[in-house]
């Protein structure tokens, strides 16, 4: 059978075959694999690694038959007209059971093939030259402990292998295992090309275990730094590797050696002196390999320690210290000066996916360096520190009063860090006399300047609240005509040249944004400050929950009007037969690429033109420069609308269940101006005043963020057109590919530099957190997830509990929704979701019920639930994965539980 080469630019028969661990100089990744390449460099330091040697790819790939390089390249989806989705994704149109059939055949394929004369003379010459006797045979695939995808247990070992053809037969079988099932979708999960992957095998000599088990650098639970912890037991390591068996646990202070958690009530499988010894080791190796480390390890008859295996810990969240953009880790690990404690203000914001390199510049611009508060984006994600509130007396008692309503699973483990003498309360005079030393005396100088120009900004919004507050009707009228005005400055004049687009785009983010605050947050502040002037009033008259209802169905919310404007465009919609055939049978992707053809049906085209004129500014997970709007995507609307038209009960129709919430909130304002007037007639006046103010203003909250977005969709565009031309330069591969970049960068590129490897860096950093699931939302600076560390939540067996957030009672079934754009959510059917932003509310107009992961009683989600009417319960840990498509379960908003 014919035999071909994966990478055409690598002549095999030229390459090395047989490559000794010892060898002074590691051969490169694609020749030997990570596990042989770890192997070389410990061995080659003088880390106790037993002998051995390294069969390159060179020898796969001379072995591998041609249906190979075809089979790889229909599961990379090559040759389609997506291939970049085809190799995230999978290729499209390939079902899980299409993946595993070809990964069969791959196994078939690769069992089936004779191993190359010349293959097989070198893997017994090098097999002899050890001296024979029993071996390890382990398989070390190219794309294997690498920094963002370990691929541990994938492809397949074999212990105490003896005799030339037992080793020559286990080759065999370690080729073969890289077309394993779970190894073919791990690696498409990981977005890694089948075609590009090949596998070495390592042979080694075996050591006789007495004691075996594997070694974490950091905690892989908690995220720690610090701590190493080390399972162990008796016999071979595969044992505990494989779960087979319950090992000793222990978790060791890394710089001290001193043990932290071991084995309760029966004695130690370990001496203090060998878990220090094992501890140092894994130290020394992390440092020689660049970052936290999964070691096995040995311990011979002898007592002599060995390492097996070392690969890195690809699941820990990165630390604060991290840089984002190059994705170079902190030198120290998070190990030496104060302890710092991070707050992720994105998962405050309803996000969990990362955010673009641009998205984060421009973010960091909106704030400016001279504020009080200092941020970080470990994971590109953005978290703002809070040490100086946890070690002040006065931050600590705002920040039991506040964060609750932020974020009550954040407020759960709060006094975890409250008992912690690392944050412990510093005194004035201890303040005075340096402090922790940690911030230069320039930058508190600034940080103090930022904290009076805030004070000076908040001054200048009084005057406009009182005018909110006397005239509600004429304050509507101006924030109307302002968002007009803004609307007309953000146009540039046509033709540009793409330096005169990024230079409009850099503008407006400085011209605007302290205007759009100053001209739209003073009306609905006042909105807010007259309900809680009217929960005081009512104090042992209404329980302050009974309030809730007077946001129901509030006027005047942008997100609200946008809601209810797509369902009457469905509405529409559902008359025209042709547009409503075309929306119930075509995917929302082939709806778009009609919308952008224009060959929708004419209602349909118009409809939705009309609609993006308005709102296309928007998108999921907004508030990221870098996110593709609804004016290039609008693949999320038209699926909504898709999702309306199932809606038969005219019971559960949006606009009728939006008129139903404004009438309750009426007839509970007459009920609590009524209650008011018992206790007398002024107090009911003023309730009455209050309570109408709310409704009138309260509504335009979502307004300053609205008109923001407005401002980001308009440099996004202007983005868009610089990549466009940066392209036609050579200086990026895709237009989208200027999100990966900030603003001098760009004008370096448009210079002619050539950007394309730091946009793959920082593409490959932004694929990978893409896929992370848990984000730590309170984080250490030795990167501890406080949450992780602080143990498990309250759960019933048949309970979830988390915040309650909007009243009410609901029952349905579970949709475990993680991204909207695609959705489909029946109605009534309860939405459960890691968390959400105004992407996401289009889905609540038909949910039952909302269950968030995230989220305090004033997270977006909360409010928006209050105001829909739905009953929401939010911070529920581990939702998404608890509670599954289908399930019947039961939502109480008011007391905080989702039961089944």
């Amino acid at each position: 059978m014919d035999s071909v080469s994966l990478d055409p630019e690598r002549d095999a028969g030229e390459a090395e075959l047989i490559i000794d661990l010892s060898r002074p100089s590691p051969a490169a990744l694609d020749a030997v694999g990570g596990k042989a390449l770890n192997l070389g460099l410990l061995t080659t330091a003088d880390f106790p690694v037993p002998p051995g040697f390294c069969l390159t790819t060179a020898g796969y790939r001379k072995a591998a038959p041609a249906e190979i390089d075809a089979l790889a390249a229909q599961l990379d989806g090559r040759g389609s007209l997506d291939g970049a989705r085809g190799l995230r994704d999978g290729a499209p149109g390939l079902t899980d059971a299409d993946r595993n059939e070809l990964a069969r055949r791959g196994r078939e394929l690769m069992a089936a093939a004779p191993v190359p004369p010349e293959v097989e003379a070198a893997l017994r010459g090098a097999y002899a030259a050890m001296g024979g006797g029993p071996v390890a045979v382990r398989s070390s695939a190219t794309a294997e402990d690498l920094p963002f995808a370990s691929f541990a247990g994938q492809q397949d070992s074999f212990m105490d292998v003896s005799g030339a053809d037992a080793v020559v037969a286990a080759v065999r079988q370690c080729w073969a295992s890289l077309w394993t099932d779970r190894a073919v979708a791990y690696r498409t999960a990981n977005g890694i090309s089948h075609r590009g992957v090949g596998l070495a095998v390592v042979v080694q000599r075996m050591v006789q275990a007495a004691t075996a088990g594997v070694l974490f650098t950091a905690n892989p639970v908690t995220g720690t730094r610090t701590e190493t912890v080390i399972d162990a037991s008796s016999g071979p390591g595969q044992a505990v590797v494989s779960g087979a068996v319950n090992p000793d646990h222990f978790v060791l202070e890394t710089a001290s050696g001193r043990v932290l958690r071991q084995p309760p009530g029966r004695p130690p499988g370990l001496s203090g002196k060998q878990l220090r010894e094992l501890a140092s080791r894994g130290a020394a190796a992390q440092r020689l390999l660049g970052a936290p480390q999964d070691l096995e390890w040995v311990i011979d008859r002898a007592g002599k320690a060995w390492l097996t295996q070392s690969r890195p810990i690809t699941t820990l969240y990165p630390l604060p210290d991290d840089d984002p953009f190059t994705g170079q880790t902190a030198a120290d690990g998070g190990a030496s000066g104060d302890a710092r404690i991070y707050l992720c203000g994105t998962l405050l914001q309803g996000l969990t996916r990362p955010i673009t390199p641009m998205g984060l510049s421009v973010l960091a611009l909106m704030r400016g360096d001279s504020g009080p508060w200092n941020y970080v984006n470990p994971g590109l994600r953005m978290y703002v520190e809070l040490t100086p509130l946890i070690r002040n007396k006065n931050g600590r008692k705002a920040l039991l009063k506040t964060l609750p309503l932020a974020d009550g699973r954040s407020a759960a483990v709060l006094p975890v860090l409250l008992a912690d003498p690392r944050f412990s309360i510093i005194s004035r005079s201890r303040h005075k006399a340096g402090g922790t030393g940690r911030t230069p005396r320039a930058t508190t100088q600034s940080k103090r300047a930022g904290a009076a120009q805030s004070l000076g900004q908040f001054s200048a919004l009084l005057p406009p609240m009182v005018r909110a507050l006397l005239w509600p009707e004429r304050e509507l009228r101006r924030v109307q005509r302002y968002q007009d005005r803004l609307a007309a400055t953000l146009v540039l004049p046509l033709p540009a040249y793409a330096a005169t687009r990024l230079q409009h785009a850099e503008d407006l983010l400085a011209s605007s944004i302290n205007g759009l605050i100053q001209a739209t947050l003073p009306a609905p502040s006042v909105g807010y400050l007259t309900l809680a002037a009217a929960r005081r009033l009512l104090r042992g008259t209404a329980k302050p929950r009974e309030l809730e209802a007077v946001l129901r169905g509030l006027p005047h919310n942008v997100t609200t009007m946008m809601d209810l404007e797509l369902w009457q465009l469905a509405v529409s919609l559902g008359g025209d037969p042709e547009a409503r055939r075309a929306f119930t049978e075509l995917p929302p992707a082939e709806l778009a690429s009609r919308y952008h053809r224009g060959e929708l049906p004419a209602p349909a085209q118009a409809g939705l033109r009309q609609f993006l004129s308005t709102y296309g500014h928007r998108a999921v997970a907004e508030i990221d420069l870098g996110m593709p709007r609804w004016f290039e995507e609008p693949d999320h609307i038209l699926g909504m609308i898709s999702n309306y038209l199932r809606v038969d009960d005219p019971e559960q129709a949006p606009d009728r269940q939006f008129t139903r919430a404004s009438e309750h909130a009426e007839a509970r304002i007459s009920e609590l101006v009524a209650r008011a007037g018992a206790r007398s007639r002024l107090r009911a006046r003023l309730v009455s005043v209050c309570l109408r103010r709310t409704r009138q203003l309260a509504g335009l909250r979502e307004l300053p963020k609205f008109c923001i977005v407005m401002v980001l969709a308009e440099m996004h565009r202007q983005l868009t057109a610089v990549g466009v031309e940066l392209v036609k330069n050579g200086t990026i591969d895709d237009a989208g590919d200027v999100f990966f970049l900030d603003f001098t960068e760009l004008r370096i590129g448009l210079r002619g530099a050539d950007l394309k490897g730091i946009v793959s860096r920082r593409r490959r950093l932004y694929t990978s957190e893409l896929r992370r699931r848990h984000i730590p939302r309170l984080l250490l600076s030795d990167g501890t997830d406080v949450e992780a560390a602080a143990g498990p939540g309250l759960s019933a067996g048949d309970q979830l509990t988390g915040t309650p957030a909007s009243a009410g009672t609901a029952s349905g079934k579970v949709r475990v929704i993680m991204d909207p754009v695609g959705a489909h959510l029946e109605p009534g059917e309860i939405l459960v979701a890691p968390s959400t932003d105004p992407g996401w509310t289009p889905l609540f107009m038909t949910a039952g019920a909302l269950v968030m992961e995230m989220g305090g009683v004033i997270s977006h989600g909360a409010v928006v639930a209050r105001e829909y009417g739905i009953p929401a319960v939010v911070g529920v840990a581990e939702a998404t994965t608890r509670l599954r498509d289908g399930q019947d379960i039961t939502v109480d908003g008011a007391a905080g539980t989702v039961r089944w």
